[in-house]
Order: structure tokens, then C-alpha cells, then sequence
């Protein structure tokens, strides 16, 4: 798998100014196409995590796959798997060979999962497909997010990326009100229902592969590994169509970047670069990621499961469609301060306030009920949902560009298997012993655990953050191959 023209592509030394040109860009209808192209991945993700989550009592009985509450737990952590072998998988092939061939092939590796799933006859293969879908979607997180911070305006980088990241919830949103009429066996069979649920979130998927044709490569990218010419083309066109849609004459950019132009970063490099040339920016991820994977795949994953079990509900899609659009609008509206206040502000600021609010909720739980939970829910995760963005956001723009997705994909794998693997299955296994005794309570102990992790990551922000907010993503860190310049090694 050679990119177009690598072999025959001479590297050398130049300087450029096209993340300049990018970056002074005014707002205009091109980078509203990059947002829908992009960013509707994470209203995929939703979609896939919400219908599960509401399927529970669907898999469990007759006309489902005979799981238990231990085997859904299992089946969020075998999807949070995947999405951490894909990431770890196709974020080194997104550093190597592109954003664009990635993101368009992880989406294809995400309609073949959830599709496959609609076709599941026994718990195996529904596990199988589930991993299968978890490929796809931890592929995309490696190679939308690199692609979104290099196409995105520094003075937008922030509320822009909080707030795709934050769609998420309008999948969950969409999910939890897809699965109301679908699972009504008076309107479609039972066994039918739960199958077309998983078969309808490939529609959403289809549309968002004809949009995503359009996206560009990323012209930061070309640059770098000798493609200077389709870079300046690129970044020539978008400047004459926002010229155009805008009616405004651009300013002259003011900097310039000298790189020496590579095709590949070894492992070893990319290494050296996490561990040792960026440590506390290290830290700084693992914590944020560990502490928001296990927050939000611990609750969310069995939500549905703990409002039948515990509290009586029946349908579970209005609560979490709640639930969903509360965490959407907190990104919504939090988003922008983490331009205009700054990063290390808000990101400590939103995991520690919402780590206390649901330490709160578990020392109350055993008095909850299931609106007054789902009440408790909302107000914690409008908090939760722009720091748990942050984690993303922070990933992607405190790393060199040639490391960007591998780092992305690094600490997502890490930070979800630690959270967001053993959260579904702590709660599963924890939900599954008290409904046993009939006392939620007994669930309150992974409130705690997840409370804390988040007020942990907090911290570690208060100290380690970086204020990246308005700057280039080449400020923020420098390119390798211009580090490599500054040494000697151009030329």
C-alpha cells in the first residue's frame, strides 16, 4: 500500500506558509462541510452505544440472544476493545498514509460491523460484530480528529472540536428515540425490532460517506511528506471559494514553517516523543482520558439496564434521550470558553465540579428515583460532556503533526481500555449482584471510582495543562521535521 506518487515524490527542505493560510481563514460554508463530513463520526458512536444500551431487556429475552446483564456489560467492553485496536491499528496507518484514505475506510469498517450485527443468531457472533464495529469507530477517532484541529482555524479549534465531540450525544439522543417505536412489539415484531435498530445506524453512515468525498487531505499533512504541490492547491482553492462565499480579501499570512519532508516516522521516534520529549503532556492525556472513559462508559453502558433492573422502567429511551441532549448542549454552550477562557481553566474546572456532583449521586442513589436519577444525570454530564471533549481536543493539538493520530489513537487506547473496559464490566457484574438483594445501592461503589478518577484528571490539568487556546497547532508543538531543521539534519 503505496500513497499516490510517494515513490516518485523528491523530499527536501522547504518552508511554507500554509498552516498560516489555513489558520487565518475567516468562518465560511467550507468549514461547515468539514464539521458535517467530519464530525458526524461521534453521532455514529452515539447511535451504536445508546441502542445497545437500550436493547438490554430486548437481548435478554426470547426473541433476542439470551444474554444476561453480565453478558451486556461484556458486550460494551468487547466493542471498547475494539475501538482501542483500531485506534492503536489505523491511527498508524492515518500518520502514514493519510487522513483522507483512513477516514473514509474506517467508516466502511464501521458500516460492515453494525450492519453484520442486525444478522446476529447467537451471543458469539453478536461479540464478533460488536468488535468488528468497534474497529471502525476507534479507527475514525484517530483519523477525524487529526484531520479536524488541521483543517480548523486555531481561534475556532476549541468550542469547534468540544462541540463535534460532544454530537455524540445527539446519536445518543437519536438512538435512545429510535429504539421507543422499534421495540413496541405492537407496532414491529419483537425479534425484528432490536435487528432493525442496529440496520438503521448504516443509513446515518452512508449519507455521512457521500459528504466525507469532499473533504480535502489535510494540506498540513501533504507538506510534510513531499506533496507541497497538492497542498498549495488545495489551500489555493479553499482560499478562492471562501474569498468568494464570504466576499472578503485575506490578509497577508504573517509566518512562515521550514520542515524537512519525510514519509514515514518510525515507532521508535514517535516513542521518544510521547515518553520522552513531551512527559507531562503524557500524563496530562492518560489522566483526562482515563478519567472520562471510565466515567461515561461505566454509567452510560448500563444506564438502561440500571433504570429496568433497579427502578421499575420499562422503556428506557425518553431518560437516556434526556440524558443525551443535556450532555450535547453542555458542550454546546461550554465549548466556546475554552477559547475565550482557556484551556487548563475549563478542562480542570468541568472534571472536577462534575466528579463531586457524582460522588454526590452515589451517597443519595438509594433515594433516586428513576426521573430524579436521570434529573442528576443531566446536570452532572452537561458539566462531564465539554471535559470529557477535552480529552480529545487536548490529544490532538499538544502533539507534533507527524504523531498527531498515532497520539490520538495512544492515549484512547489507553485511556479506554483502563476505563472505558473495566468500567462496563465492573458495573455489569455490580449490577447483576444487587439486583440480586434488590439494592441499587450496591452499584454506588463504581459512582465513587469514577468520581474520583475525574476529580484526579482535574488536578492533573491544574498543573500539567496546556494553554493552547488560539494558537497554532505548530506553536502549540512543533513539527518533528522542522525540529529536525532547527538540529541540522535539513538539507
Amino acid at each position: 500500500m503505496t500513497p499516490r506518487n510517494e515513490a516518485a515524490t523528491a523530499l527536501g527542505t522547504i518552508t511554507t506558509d500554509i498552516p498560516a493560510r489555513m489558520d487565518r481563514l475567516p468562518w465560511s460554508r467550507w468549514h461547515w462541510m468539514i464539521v458535517v463530513g467530519l464530525g458526524t463520526v461521534w453521532i455514529l458512536d452515539g447511535l451504536e452505544v445508546t441502542i445497545v444500551g437500550n436493547l438490554s431487556d430486548a437481548l435478554k429475552g426470547e426473541t433476542g440472544l439470551g444474554l444476561t446483564s453480565a453478558d451486556i456489560g461484556l458486550a460494551g467492553a468487547v466493542y471498547i476493545a475494539g475501538s482501542c485496536l483500531g485506534a492503536l491499528v489505523f491511527g498508524q496507518l492515518t500518520d502514514r498514509f493519510g487522513r483522507k484514505r483512513l477516514f473514509i475506510l474506517t467508516l466502511v469498517v464501521y458500516l460492515t460491523g453494525t450492519v453484520l450485527t442486525a444478522f446476529s443468531m447467537n451471543p458469539l457472533y453478536y461479540f464478533a460484530m460488536r468488535f468488528v464495529t468497534g474497529l471502525g469507530i476507534g479507527g475514525e477517532y484517530a483519523a477525524v480528529n487529526s484531520a479536524i484541529d488541521e483543517l480548523i482555524p486555531a481561534r475556532y479549534r476549541g468550542r469547534i472540536d468540544i462541540t463535534i465531540n460532544g454530537s455524540y450525544w445527539l446519536g445518543a439522543a437519536g438512538g435512545a428515540l429510535l429504539t421507543i417505536p422499534l421495540l413496541n412489539p405492537e407496532l414491529v415484531p419483537a425479534w425484528v425490532g432490536w435487528r432493525l435498530c442496529f440496520a438503521l445506524g448504516a443509513v446515518l453512515g452512508l449519507a455521512v460517506l457521500f459528504v466525507r468525498r469532499h473533504v480535502p487531505e489535510s494540506p498540513r499533512w501533504l507538506f510534510i511528506h513531499g506533496r507541497q504541490d497538492d497542498s498549495e492547491r488545495i489551500v489555493s482553492a479553499v482560499e478562492r471559494r471562501v474569498g468568494d462565499e464570504e466576499g472578503v480579501s485575506l490578509a497577508e499570512p504573517e509566518t512562515t514553517i521550514t520542515v524537512r519532508q519525510r514519509h514515514t516516522v518510525s515507532l521508535v521516534r514517535v516513542a521518544r516523543t510521547v515518553f520522552a520529549d513531551y512527559p507531562r503532556r503524557t500524563v496530562l492525556c492518560l489522566a483526562l482520558f482515563i478519567g472520562q472513559a471510565f466515567l461515561y462508559n461505566a454509567f452510560f453502558f448500563t444506564f438502561g439496564d440500571t433504570l429496568q433492573t433497579f427502578l421499575g422502567v420499562g422503556q428506557t429511551g425518553a431518560y437516556i434521550a434526556l440524558f443525551a441532549v443535556s450532555n450535547f448542549l453542555g458542550a454546546l454552550a461550554l465549548g466556546p470558553l475554552f477559547d475565550k477562557v482557556g484551556r487548563v481553566r475549563m478542562i480542570s474546572g468541568t472534571y472536577i465540579v462534575s466528579g463531586v456532583l457524582l460522588a454526590v449521586a452515589g451517597v443519595m442513589i438509594g433515594g433516586l428515583t428513576a426521573w430524579t436519577l436521570t434529573l442528576f444525570g443531566m446536570v452532572i454530564f452537561f458539566i462531564a460532556s465539554a471535559g470529557a471533549s477535552s480529552a480529545y481536543l487536548t490529544a490532538s493539538e499538544v502533539f507534533p503533526l507527524e504523531t498527531r493520530a498515532l497520539c490520538i489513537a495512544f492515549f484512547y487506547a489507553i485511556g479506554t481500555a483502563v476505563g472505558g473496559i473495566t468500567g462496563p464490566l465492573l458495573f455489569g457484574r455490580l449490577i447483576e449482584s444487587a439486583s440480586a438483594e434488590q439494592d441499587i445501592t450496591g452499584i454506588a461503589v463504581g459512582y465513587y471510582i469514577g468520581a474520583a478518577l475525574m476529580i484526579a484528571g482535574g488536578v492533573v490539568a491544574m498543573f500539567l495543562g496546556v494553554g493552547a487556546e488560539r494558537r497554532s497547532l505548530e506553536d502549540v508543538a512543533t513539527p518533528l521535521s522542522a525540529q529536525d531543521v532547527d538540529d541540522g539534519r535539513g538539507g
